[in-house]
């Protein structure tokens, strides 16, 4: 089983997922419910069950999962916006999802809180060494979206910010803002205030995953320091600054594909085609077509499967 841990969204035990997903603001329903190896009727053995975070970007990556896969002629469950790895990780391991769009990094630091961090390869062989029976990793893209610590061009430029560290430089109260669990983070604020000496005036959850609400707080200096992912069009459109981490304390957070035993060759070689081919620069442009553009998680996969030729 997935045990407790840390990460970038972390994991604990077992949980009733009706009950998560009422909390986590999802679909009153439970979105599994219906999923699963060999509990969805005469077709189950044939059927994926392709799931996702409760966060755009993860949605939009299940999304081109699954219409890959379709175009291929795979029967395919969408089980989309489970909610945080709180509540989706057991599922993956219980084989109610067969194919979800995960972190290198982040992933490794749920399974082992003391691992250490290194190069995308490092990392990725660490991970495939823990993961639980019955899972595999395949190849992880180039496409990357890791976290950072990010601040405002103006925060930066008033106390000369260039990293983590120089955090320290700043003189007047510091508020952080991210998800609620950020805190337990092995690179939440309470992890970096212990690391480089810093006082934090206290922390405002903000439960967008470093969206628009963590965004607009951070404009408008409610706080002044945000957990935001890097492939965020928010960081060029807000003239974001995502501070360095020369001490590594993010781990490289490379998209990678994590899989069920039911998962075959053919399939295996349809994700393995979107990973081989989806890059940073790309991730960043989907997002921004949902965020800015404001299209549909299905009408972003199939511009990008499209235009990559990756449809029939």
């Amino acid at each position: 089983m997935f045990t407790a841990g840390r990460g970038r969204r972390v994991a604990f035990g077992a949980v009733v997922v009706g009950a998560a997903i009422a909390l986590s603001g999802c679909s009153s329903s439970d979105p599994l419910a219906n999923g699963g190896s060999g509990d969805s009727g005469e077709d189950s053995g044939a059927t994926l069950v392709v799931g996702s975070a409760a966060f755009p970007e993860n949605e939009i990556l299940a999304e081109v999962y699954s219409q890959a896969l379709e175009n291929a002629g795979f029967t395919v469950d969408r089980q989309f916006n489970i909610g945080q790895r709180e509540v989706y990780l057991d599922e993956i391991e219980s084989g109610a999802i067969d194919v979800f769009p995960e972190y290198v990094g982040s992933l490794l630091q749920v399974l082992n809180p003391d691992a250490t961090s290194g190069d995308t390869d490092a990392v990725y062989t660490e991970l495939k060494s823990v993961l639980p029976d019955g899972l595999t990793a395949l190849e992880p893209s180039a496409a990357a979206d890791g976290n950072s610590w990010t601040v405002t061009q103006a925060f930066a430029d008033k106390y000369d910010l260039t990293d983590i560290a120089s955090l320290k430089n700043v003189t007047e109260p510091m508020t952080p803002g991210g998800n609620s669990e950020l805190p337990t983070r092995p690179y939440g604020p309470d992890a970096i205030a212990a690391k480089y000496g810093l006082s934090f005036a206290g922390f405002t959850p903000i439960e967008d995953s470093g969206g628009p609400l963590t965004v607009k707080a951070l404009t408008d200096n409610s706080i002044q320091l945000a957990n935001v992912y890097t492939a965020s069009p928010s960081i060029k459109a807000d003239k974001l600054i995502a501070l360095e981490d020369p001490d590594g304390i993010f781990f490289p957070d490379n998209i990678v594909p994590i899989i069920s035993s039911k998962v075959d060759a053919d399939a295996q070689a349809v994700l393995d085609s979107i990973s081989s081919t989806m890059t940073t620069d790309q991730l960043i442009d989907m997002n921004s077509a949902n965020s800015v553009d404001q299209k549909s998680a299905e009408v972003v996969a199939k511009d990008w499967l499209t235009e990559n030729d990756l449809l029939k």
